[in-house]
């Protein structure tokens, strides 16, 4: 007797699941997935899973900084906020030559890092610097990886150059709720966000944005920034979501810890409303226990930044995630 493939699920379960998806989502259907009994829910979001990707495989990539410090938003969570620099000792550093840049992606593939992600700390990018960031691209790409950048918000015609570069996505955030949004940024609007959003799907760009949990948001600004995800037409390609590490000296260093089992519903309710898109387990993994790390990769994520440094925090490390995947009998991609 032959045994199921890996990604089979009961029949009557997908449809169930299949049954129960609309076409967009309310911020009261989503609460609802976290009102769920917590078992049910990790259930319907690893059937939904399943029926989209492989269940063991984990997706790499690696991020750096390549300008660090200085920027003029006054984003609470963030240390590179000018705003900020006196109070966090985060130092404002000029543009990465290409050359360096080019040496930390190699360094990356050799790690085992399929995708390369470039962060910049602006408002948004002069076409000077525009010059240099699509070189990196293009160098980046010739080592044959997927690039990403975060570059702040774009003006009209810097997606397509970045497209004519060979870019494969771009990271823009909403970070949270449009109702929440003005507690934790002043400095532009959420609507600014979604506007950079369209520019990069209109050039033909993959879209990468998800948000940051535990900021004091409540339960229905998380479900209503999942909704706000889930209903961009198409949902992005790449959905990173963040436990929020608080940073001395910022806005939002006393922060009180978010629950982890309502973390773990925010990924599952992401896997369940964008069922093919990618969730990443993002900013705070390096916290978090193996047990909850296995609970979120259950629930639906399947992509991780595989170093040991986010832009200006640390991360979980290449050693440990290698220790913990051979545990779990997960394979990267």
């Amino acid at each position: 007797m032959t045994s199921p493939p890996l990604n089979a699920v009961p029949s009557s379960a997908a449809q169930a699941v299949a049954a129960a998806t609309p076409a967009r989502w309310t911020v009261s259907q989503v609460k609802a997935l976290y009102e769920l009994p917590l078992m049910d829910l990790l259930f319907k979001a690893h059937v939904v899973h399943r029926e989209n990707f492989p269940p063991n495989e984990i997706q790499r990539s690696a991020l750096i900084s390549i300008k660090t410090g200085g920027c003029s938003e006054d984003c609470s969570y963030c240390s590179q906020s000018a705003r900020y620099q006196k109070e966090t000792g985060t130092q404002r550093e000029k543009l990465m030559e290409v050359s360096d840049v080019v040496e930390a992606a190699k360094q990356a593939k050799a790690n085992g890092a399929t995708r390369f992600c470039m962060g910049a700390a602006w408002r948004g990018p002069k076409e000077k610097q525009m010059e240099v960031v699509t070189e990196m691209i293009r160098e980046v790409k010739a080592l044959g990886m997927e690039t990403c950048v975060t570059l702040g918000m774009l003006k009209e015609g810097q997606a397509e150059q970045l497209k004519e570069a060979g870019l494969d996505y771009y990271n823009h955030n909403v970070d949270t709720d449009a109702e929440f949004y003005a507690n934790v940024i002043t400095s532009h609007t959420h609507a600014d966000r979604l506007d950079t959003i369209a520019m990069v799907r209109n050039a033909g760009i993959k879209v990468c944005s998800g948000g940051i949990l535990g900021m004091g948001e409540s339960r229905r600004n998380r479900a209503a920034m999942v909704a706000q995800l889930a209903n961009l037409e198409p949902p992005p390609d790449s959905v990173p979501i963040n436990n929020l590490v608080p940073i001395p000296g910022t806005p939002l260093a006393a922060s009180e810890k978010l629950d982890n089992f309502e973390f773990l519903r925010t990924i599952a309710a992401a896997r369940i409303t964008m069922p093919k898109s990618y969730v990443r387990l993002s900013a705070g993994r390096e916290s978090m226990s193996e047990e909850m790390q296995a609970l979120c990769f259950f629930a639906g994520a399947n992509s991780i930044f595989y170093c040991d440094k986010l832009l200006t925090t640390v991360n979980n490390g290449t050693n440990r995630d290698v220790a913990l995947f051979a545990k779990l009998g997960l394979t990267f991609v």
